[in-house]
């Protein structure tokens, strides 16, 4: 998922915006670099005089040139070969690799956003480096559990480059005034919304119920943090795992946020993050899941009446108090075109960028989550940068299936579920049977 870039200003406004300084440091006894493979036994670099096209996705600033510029001369350093570097604005970049997969006239290496991965996929528009990646010292060192959406049918397609993930923005000056303390439990999270509600009014939504189109990202973390998954592939096809006891007590956890506890208005069912960050600007939402981008347009919004003092993020809590819940991994990958020229010279280059002294400064410098633990763990050591750091550790993907677009946002499955559901129309057990039968039909279509 295509993730918007954050300028770095002072550690606390970077922070709120989602993380950004981090350095990486560990273990450099594993030579993973190009370097050996890319030599031809003494006689200079094995690709001398060759050139690689290089798509990267967005509008370049100064940083982003001087990255390229340093990663692009260590990479001839290394092979002896050029880079020819295109930018691609992010809204050109589908129907620039429709052409290319077309014409055969193409990049040899590119960006894409991670849940693009799978569509691509299917299109036989990326290259198999399973092999690269599994044999790569450094690339292993990226938690597995981020490898979800690059991960095809047991095949790799793409190494992740940078992430991000949500958390809670909550009312911090409501919290210090009411007395509430982080939740740390589900439990908890239900107090301090009732608390909120009981002292700020019932025409408050404390914890924001979001049944719009990016639903999936407030609802998932309490899916996912209770053992369940939406789908899974299995035996050459997609099978829902909607109806199964994990699923539904996360399904039900956050319906009965409104249905049951009373702490998001029945009238607001389709709301999505934006309409409730306009809300919350207004003073009439607690908490509720959301990016870092959203700090800057609630100020706006807001004429500055709630700023970065009044407002703090805060990990979505799992179930038992643990630690944080799971939540959606979204963020950017590197690959190589299935029609690259010199597939070798084009996977050397994906493992050399996204390795770990060029993955770090990729995503620090374009306002993205670093992929390695320590430097995670770097940025964890700020207390506004935590929350991201820590969920991001466990975060996970939707299924990495090429019609999970049209079950999340074009047919609303579980929007539609839910709402279902709060309305009174269906029992959870019905909605999520015929919710189940649904997204099937349209993994596996």
């Amino acid at each position: 998922m295509k993730i918007a870039k954050i300028a770095a200003v002072t550690t606390t406004t970077a922070a709120l915006a989602l993380g950004l300084a981090a350095c990486s440091s560990g273990d450099d006894s594993a030579d993973s670099t190009p370097s050996a493979a890319a030599s031809d036994g003494g006689n200079g670099p094995q690709f001398a005089g060759q050139s690689l096209r290089v798509w990267r996705l967005g509008a370049p600033t100064e940083n982003d040139d001087k990255f390229m510029n340093d990663l692009n001369a260590k990479f001839k350093e290394q092979t002896g070969a050029d880079v020819k570097l295109e930018w691609i604005p992010w809204p050109d970049a589908q129907s620039k690799w429709s052409t290319a997969l077309a014409s055969g006239d193409g990049p040899d290496v590119t960006e894409f956003g991670n849940d693009q991965v799978a569509a691509w996929v299917e299109q036989g528009a990326l290259a198999d480096i399973t092999d690269a990646v599994k044999n790569d010292a450094e690339l292993q060192q990226i938690p597995q559990n981020l490898w979800g959406y690059e991960t095809i049918d047991g095949k790799i397609y793409a190494a992740p480059w940078g992430g991000g993930t949500r958390a809670v923005l909550y009312r911090k000056d409501w919290f210090e005034k009411l007395g509430i303390e982080v939740p740390k439990t589900w439990d908890e999270l239900v107090t301090a919304a009732k608390t909120i509600v009981e002292k700020q009014g019932k025409d408050v939504d404390a914890f924001a119920f979001n049944g719009g189109s990016d639903a999936n990202m407030s609802l998932s973390p309490f899916v996912w943090s209770a053992g369940g998954d939406f789908a899974t592939f299995e035996g050459g096809k997609w099978v829902g795992k909607l109806t199964e006891p994990a699923f539904k007590e996360g399904f039900q956890f956050y319906t009965d946020l409104v249905t049951k506890h009373g702490v998001s208005g029945k009238g607001r069912l389709t709301q999505n993050s934006v309409d409730i960050a306009q809300r919350f600007a207004a003073g009439k939402v607690g908490m509720y899941v959301t990016g870092g981008w959203d700090i800057n347009a609630i100020k706006e919004q807001s004429k500055g009446k709630i700023d970065e003092s009044k407002m703090a993020f805060f990990s979505i809590p799992a179930k038992d108090g643990s630690g944080p819940a799971p939540a959606f991994q979204g963020g950017n990958d590197i690959a190589v075109w299935n029609d690259a020229k010199n597939k070798d010279l084009a996977t050397l280059y994906v493992k050399l960028a996204a390795g770990k002294e060029f993955g770090v400064r990729y995503a620090t410098n374009g306002g993205l989550l670093p992929l390695y633990p320590e430097a995670l763990d770097q940025l964890a050591q700020d207390p506004a940068q935590k929350p991201f750091a820590d969920t991001f550790k466990v975060a996970k993907g939707f299924p990495a299936s090429p019609n999970w677009a049209e079950a999340n946002d074009t047919k609303a499955v579980l929007q539609n579920a839910a709402r279902s559901v709060i309305e009174g129309k269906k029992t959870v057990d019905e909605a999520l049977a015929d919710a189940n039968t649904e997204l099937e039909s349209i993994l596996n279509q």
